[in-house]
């Protein structure tokens, strides 16, 4: 697969996950370029498809951790959320975003990127048991913020 395919089968996906992470349009497009000159510079031998998108998945959430080495101040997320959400969606995906980073990642890669938890442990080098310890977590977290949300639409 070319580099051109595989940013247009894959380009929306790094997107949403550099987006999601640095909470910023400028920073998210430029993870996006990061992730894909890594891909044309390496060019790696994958062995699937499967494989590809662990990589890019993988290589994605290293840019957004060496960008926020040499960015000392997050900026909030003042962008629109570039997806097709009822703005319901988009105030759960707020409370998503205001999430301690590992929480968020893999509430991000299980809800969003509909990654099972076994290949969210691979990507992310830890064992399935702590993906899903973290997901519980997460959803601990969220559960006060979406109820209190929630019942202000009442």
């Amino acid at each position: 697969m070319t580099a051109e395919e595989t940013v247009r089968r894959y380009g929306s996906m790094v997107y949403r996950i550099a987006l999601s992470q640095t909470k910023n349009k400028e920073d998210a497009e430029d993870v996006f370029q990061e992730a894909f000159l890594s891909l044309i510079r390496s060019n790696p031998s994958l062995e699937s498809e499967e494989h590809r998108k662990a990589w890019l998945i993988r290589v994605t959430l290293n840019c957004c951790k060496k960008h926020f080495r040499f960015m000392k101040v997050t900026v909030p997320l003042t962008e629109d959320i570039p997806c097709e959400f009822t703005p319901e969606e988009e105030d759960v995906y707020g409370a998503v975003l205001s999430l301690p980073q590992k929480y968020k990642t893999v509430i991000h890669l299980f809800y969003y990127e509909d990654l099972p938890v076994k290949e969210i442990g691979e990507i992310l080098d830890i064992k399935e048991s702590a993906v899903k310890t973290r997901l519980f977590r997460a959803r601990q977290m969220l559960q006060p913020k979406l109820r209190e949300m929630f019942e202000q639409d009442e």
